[in-house]
């Protein structure tokens, strides 16, 4: 097809260089000849725009020409985070064995008064921290009680690193019956359940005598001094 469309605009470049025919058959003639060079040159252009017009639109659609865009890169799997590891268990706190304690009780009353307010101090003496649990064990040979706690004292177990202290407030008298006289103390370490002796008795001194009855009253082992004293201090 563009061979012919070559050919055709040939001949019409020649026939411009001709001079006018001079009969009328050839002028017919040359008038045809025209006509038909006219038709191929158009028939040839219109082909040519149509496959322009497929060409476009071949692209346009994604045809075997078109450019496509990339795919995106693969994306590699995550990897796994490393398990976070497991927090490490509370290390559970002894009790205080006797051996690795001391003890020590000091007068809290006005001078030229009688001991009746005396603060209990146990001192950790060991290399490892350790508890003291609930209250003193405090009981007399004789008595057919312990002495009682002041029950609105209750605190946590008092854990003692080496070196540092918890206290008891022990209230001597309270004016009842059953008056003993005495310039030491039995006292006995306790489980983490009340009640429960884990040492047998150590005697403690007293700071001189002290006339002891059943109205006596300890309270539970804390590591601030004043809070204990706070409990007996309006007896």
């Amino acid at each position: 097809m563009a061979d012919d469309l070559s050919s055709a605009l040939r001949e019409l470049a020649d026939s411009a260089g001709r001079p006018a025919p001079t009969t009328g058959a050839e002028v017919r003639r040359r008038a045809t000849s025209r006509r038909r060079r006219r038709q191929t040159a158009l028939a040839g252009g219109t082909a040519v725009v149509a496959a322009a017009v497929v060409f476009g639109l071949s692209t346009a659609l994604g045809g075997p020409d078109s450019h496509q865009r990339p795919a995106p890169p693969a994306v590699s799997p995550t990897a796994p985070s490393p398990t976070a590891p497991s927090p490490t268990a509370p290390t559970t706190v002894a009790g205080c064995a006797a051996e690795d304690l001391a003890f020590s009780v000091t007068k809290e009353d006005e001078e030229g008064k009688s001991a009746r307010h005396l603060l209990l101090t146990v001192t950790n003496t060991g290399n490892k921290r350790c508890n003291v649990y609930n209250y003193p064990y405090l009981k007399f040979t004789y008595a057919r009680e312990p002495i009682a706690v002041i029950k609105d004292s209750k605190d946590a177990p008092a854990t003692l690193a080496p070196g540092e202290k918890a206290y008891a407030a022990l209230l001597a008298n309270g004016g009842r019956m059953d008056v003993y006289d005495t310039n030491t103390i039995p006292l006995s370490l306790q489980g983490p359940n009340p009640g429960s002796k884990v040492s047998d008795p150590i005697n403690i001194d007293l700071p001189g005598q002290v006339e002891f009855d059943d109205g006596a009253r300890v309270t539970y082992w804390t590591t601030a001094s004043g809070l204990a004293l706070r409990f007996i201090t309006s007896s």
